[in-house]
C-alpha cells in the first residue's frame, strides 16, 4: 500500500469550507452550528472531537507580489484549512494505554473509538491539540485519514470536495516534492513570505499533512519545532535515578560513619 498524505495549499484556499462539510457529511459528524466566534467568519474556532477540518481565517495587512494588493486596500485574509498531522512519531498514539490508536498500512494514525476508554492521555500528549473527547460519552475523536475511503480506492473527502485543489492528496514523497516545487514558484512570483510546513528535523519526524503557508505558521497552529512528550521521558527518568543515586549514597554514608560517643 502507498503510504500517503495531504498537501494543503493556503495560496489556493478560498475559505468556502467545502472542506469542512465534506468531512462532517461522510463521516456523520454534528454540526458546529452558525454562531461566530469573532475570528472573521470562523465558526468553527479550532479541531476537535467533531470538527476534523478547520478553516483558518488569519487576516492581515495588504501584502505586494503575486497574491497581493494595492497599498492603500482594506484588510485581507489569509486561509488554510488545517487537519490532524498523522506525525510519522505521534504522541498521541504512543501515549494511547489501550491500543485504541494504531498506524495503518497507509501511514495514517486511527483512532478506534470502540477501544477507546476515555483517559484523554491521547489529548494531553498531541503537540497540536487535535484530539478531543466527546463531552456526552467521553472517548476521543481525530480525523481517521478517510480509512475507510482509502481502502476502496477513494481520495479523503476533503480533497474531493475543495473546488480549488488548495487540498491534494498523493503518495508522501510526491506530495513533498509538489510542495517544495510549489514554493519555489510562488516566490519566483514574488511572494517571498510563501513556505512549506514540514517538520522532519523535529521530534514528530514529519507529518503526513503538509501545508505551504504565508507568514508565521504558528499562527495556523502550526509550530515550527513541534515536540513530542516522550522526548521529555529520557532526561526524566535519568534525572529521578541521579536523584535515587543520591539517596541511597546518603543512605550507605550515615551507615558507615563513625558514631561519636
Amino acid at each position: 500500500m502507498p503510504i500517503t498524505a495531504f498537501l494543503t495549499d493556503s495560496t489556493l484556499c478560498i475559505g468556502c469550507k467545502a472542506c469542512e462539510v465534506a468531512c462532517k457529511e461522510w463521516n456523520q459528524l454534528d454540526a458546529d452550528g452558525y454562531e461566530l466566534s469573532g475570528f472573521s467568519y470562523d465558526n468553527t474556532g479550532t479541531l476537535g472531537h467533531s470538527t476534523w477540518r478547520h478553516v483558518w481565517f488569519v487576516e492581515h495587512e495588504p501584502q505586494m507580489g503575486a497574491g497581493g494588493a494595492a497599498p492603500d486596500a482594506p484588510p485581507a485574509w489569509n486561509l488554510l484549512s488545517d487537519v490532524c498531522k498523522h506525525c510519522e512519531v505521534a504522541g498521541c498514539l504512543e501515549a494511547c494505554p489501550t491500543g485504541a490508536l494504531v498506524r495503518t498500512e497507509f501511514g495514517g494514525v486511527y483512532l478506534q473509538p470502540d477501544v477507546c476508554n476515555g483517559c484523554a492521555y491521547c489529548v494531553v500528549s498531541c503537540p497540536f491539540g487535535v484530539v478531543e473527547r466527546n463531552p456526552e460519552d467521553g472517548r476521543a475523536f481525530k480525523c481517521t485519514f478517510c480509512y475507510d475511503r482509502q481502502k476502496a480506492g477513494m481520495v479523503p473527502a476533503c480533497a474531493k470536495a475543495c473546488p480549488t485543489e488548495s487540498i491534494q492528496f498523493g503518495e508522501l514523497e510526491e506530495v513533498r516534492q509538489k510542495g517544495r516545487e510549489r514554493v519555489r514558484v510562488l516566490r519566483e512570483r514574488g511572494m517571498e513570505d510563501v513556505a512549506i510546513w514540514d517538520p522532519q528535523d523535529s521530534s514528530v519526524r514529519g507529518t503526513h499533512a503538509i501545508f505551504i503557508h504565508r507568514g508565521d505558521p504558528r499562527q495556523y497552529n502550526l509550530p515550527p519545532n513541534p515536540e513530542v512528550p516522550t522526548e521529555y521521558l529520557t532526561p526524566s527518568w535519568g534525572a529521578a535515578a541521579l536523584g535515587a543515586g543520591f539517596m541511597l549514597a546518603s543512605v550507605v554514608l550515615a551507615f558507615l560513619a563513625p558514631k561519636s560517643r
